[in-house]
């Protein structure tokens, strides 16, 4: 499930990976889908972990934003 944040607001959400080697390919599919999407998380990645934020331009989360996020957790559970 994907956090709701306040100030500034946003949605966040936090994967774990067992191994380093898949958070690379995992970054990458999230790569190609920012550039289909324009849409452009911070992304922020540890030995084991990937985290993003969404930063919403309005005051609820749009489709677009909802779609995207559903995707990035296809990606993870494909991995």
């Amino acid at each position: 499930m994907w956090n709701e944040r306040e100030s500034p607001l946003r949605i966040e959400k936090r994967f774990n990976f067992e191994q380093y080697s898949k958070i690379s390919k995992f970054i990458g599919k999230i790569e190609k889908l920012c550039k289909e999407r324009d849409i452009y998380p911070n992304i922020s990645f540890g030995k084991n972990f990937v985290s993003f934020s969404i930063f919403l331009d309005n005051n609820e989360i749009s489709d677009k934003e909802k779609e995207f996020s559903k995707d990035i957790d296809k990606f993870y559970l494909e991995d």
